[in-house]
Parts: structure tokens; C-alpha cells; sequence
């Protein structure tokens, strides 16, 4: 799968939340400032390509929805991340999540408690 760029993955996190929409549709949800239409609908395109984004005609209109899941995305993203700068092992990013965000022992058994419920 695809690395996303930051304004593609922008879109993606509207469409994901909307699970269908227009141009217009995306753009409202956007903050201030808006992008420009233009700017939203070639994203959308290259979107297209990268095989995440597909559309419906719609009246005059096309109505985009999103080909990849949410879950399937981040699951990648987090597997690269790791791989990339934590060689490979969880443990290690958890570690330097701990330690560099002050996280105490209450917080880490309440994360272990959750991961615990889902298994």
C-alpha cells in the first residue's frame, strides 16, 4: 500500500469520517482557512490513482468514497513507523512513548488493561 502525503491524508481522514461525499462536502468539513475546490478535487484525483479514493456519478456530480479502510491504513502506517525507527519491536516504541512523555506506571496499566479486554 501507498504512503499518503499530509494533504492527501487530510482528505482521506474527511472522507473516512464521512464515508461518502462530494468536493464540496470535504470542503466544509475542513477548517479555516477552506481550500480551494480545485486544490480539494485534484487531490481527490491523485487519490484515485493511488487506488484509496473511488467515485459514483452523481447528477452533474461525482460522489467519492473511500476504497481503503481506516484500520487497514493506520495498521500500515504504524507497522512502517515501527519498522523504521524502532527496529522492528513494539516494546522499543512503547519504551520511548513512556519515557518521553512522562508517562506514569496508572497509565501504562490502564493501556494494558484495554489491550487485555480486546484479546
Amino acid at each position: 500500500m501507498k504512503q499518503l502525503t499530509k494533504a492527501e491524508e487530510e482528505i482521506m481522514q474527511q472522507l473516512w469520517q464521512l464515508q461518502e461525499a462530494n468536493v464540496a462536502s470535504i470542503i466544509e468539513q475542513m477548517p479555516e482557512p477552506k481550500p480551494a475546490y480545485n486544490t480539494i478535487s485534484t487531490i481527490i484525483r491523485i487519490l484515485e490513482t493511488k487506488k484509496f479514493v473511488s467515485h459514483r456519478k452523481e447528477g452533474k456530480g461525482y460522489i467519492y468514497f473511500p476504497l481503503v479502510k481506516k484500520e487497514e491504513y493506520s495498521n500500515q502506517s504504524l507497522n512502517k513507523l515501527v519498522n523504521n525507527y524502532f527496529n522492528g519491536s513494539f516494546r522499543n516504541m512503547v519504551s520511548f512513548f513512556v519515557k518521553k512523555n512522562d508517562m506514569d506506571i496508572k497509565d501504562l496499566e490502564q493501556v494494558l488493561k484495554e489491550l487485555d479486554k480486546e484479546n
